[in-house]
């Protein structure tokens, strides 16, 4: 079958909520994919975020495999052994409490803010709460987690949204006071804002708002689905500057593949919130997911994985900065880590369709922004290639 004849297929039987690329992939090797028809792509996209440690890593295929012949699935009526190193690791590596296996990451971000909604509830005797969150923030496509995504045409067709959002802007202290009401029990934030744009929260920004929420008794969320588990050099964005949220959503790279997320919070939060009967899922936590957790997280200590996006990410923007000097028609570099944003002043779908005719996969943050989330483990000869490729695509496509 060819991959024409197989594209042509699936847009006869999916729902068509995808405008794809018109590409069958069909395997990967390291930092390459190859289609159906054996063409090798160099992957700058890594499954939006996903694929940090690469194609075909032994070590995790092992890990994989072996659970696949002991037990894929339980139900959350018995305890896995998986499960319960996987919640081990994962508060060692975020300094979290409590954990709470998820799908997806819109899933962790639904029972973030559940988490938070509940805790007021307890505390308060009110259910009548408002939650913070940003503008161009993105927190998935479910309703909860669509209701605190700061772009008005996600939101509109739905209608009413299941939970009271008022949306600041990232960076401005002052507008997020603006939004403080009495009712107010959350705020919610992307460390790095990817879909809106590669935005970093500052440093004074941050601790700022943690200031706020501690004075008013406020809780703070931190999203770190795209951009936690070492992208920004550090296993979580917030602990660039240890600024410690009291809930935080992981997601992505989590499971590098395997659909994995997770919620996690301090004490203070569990004691107060989410009780047996407010929350549960079917599938969160099965023993095939959390071995996927277990060996991601492992391979991350063994080798270091933060440290080598420490170490690889000067020349990285040294790369793009070098692009950007290049290109009138780039206006800037933003970002942080192997997250990062070439802003040009026009849109960028066609630069897009030109590099992936040349084998170099990319993917977009809003019209004019190109985006950077390549597997974690790149090095130098990949930045050099991605370079290469991008600069004949920018040239054929303006």
């Amino acid at each position: 079958m060819t991959m024409q004849n197989l594209i042509d297929e699936a847009e006869r039987d999916l729902l068509h909520t995808y405008n794809r690329y018109p590409v069958v992939l069909d395997r990967g090797e390291g930092v390459y994919l190859y289609d159906t028809d054996g063409k090798k792509y160099l992957d700058f996209m890594a499954g939006i975020a996903v694929f940090a440690l690469g194609y075909g890593n032994e070590r995790y295929n092992g890990a994989l495999k072996a659970q696949i012949d002991k037990l894929l699935h339980t139900s959350n009526y018995f305890y896995n052994e998986p499960a319960i190193h996987a919640a081990a690791k994962l508060k060692e590596a975020s300094g979290m409490d409590r954990v709470f296996f998820t799908n997806s990451g819109a899933e962790a971000v639904e029972g973030a803010v559940k988490a938070a909604m509940k805790y007021a509830y307890t505390v308060t005797g009110s259910a009548d709460h408002e939650i913070i969150a940003f503008n161009h923030s993105f927190h998935g496509r479910t309703y909860g987690a669509l209701a605190v995504t700061g772009n008005a045409h996600y939101r509109e067709p739905f209608g009413a949204m299941p939970l009271n959002a008022k949306f600041a802007d990232i960076n401005d202290i002052e507008s997020v006071k603006s939004c403080v009401t009495e009712k107010t029990c959350a705020v919610i934030l992307e460390v790095v804002q990817g879909e809106g744009g590669l935005i970093p929260a500052t440093e004074e920004f941050l601790r700022e708002l943690r200031a706020l929420c501690d004075e008013k008794g406020i809780l703070l969320i931190f999203d770190e689905v795209q951009c936690g588990m070492g992208r920004t050099g550090f296993m979580f964005a917030w602990q660039r500057f240890g600024i410690k949220p009291d809930i935080m959503a992981s997601a992505k790279a989590l499971g590098c593949g395997v659909p994995v997320g997770a919620f996690l919070m301090t004490e203070k939060v569990a004691e107060s919130s989410l009780k047996p009967g407010d929350h549960g899922t079917t599938y969160g936590g099965n023993p095939f997911a959390t071995a996927a957790v277990n060996a991601v997280l492992d391979i991350y200590k063994d080798e270091d994985i933060p440290g080598h996006v420490r170490e690889i990410t000067p020349y990285f923007e040294e790369t793009l900065n070098s692009l950007a000097a290049d290109f009138d028609c780039i206006k800037g570099v933003r970002g942080c880590g192997l997250m990062q944003g070439l802003i040009f002043d026009r849109p960028v779908a066609p630069v897009i369709s030109e590099a992936m005719k040349r084998g170099l996969i990319m993917i977009n943050a809003g019209a004019e922004i190109l985006r950077f989330v390549p597997p974690l483990v790149i090095e130098k000869e990949h930045i050099d290639e991605m370079a290469a490729i991008l600069r004949e695509a920018i040239a054929a496509a303006f």
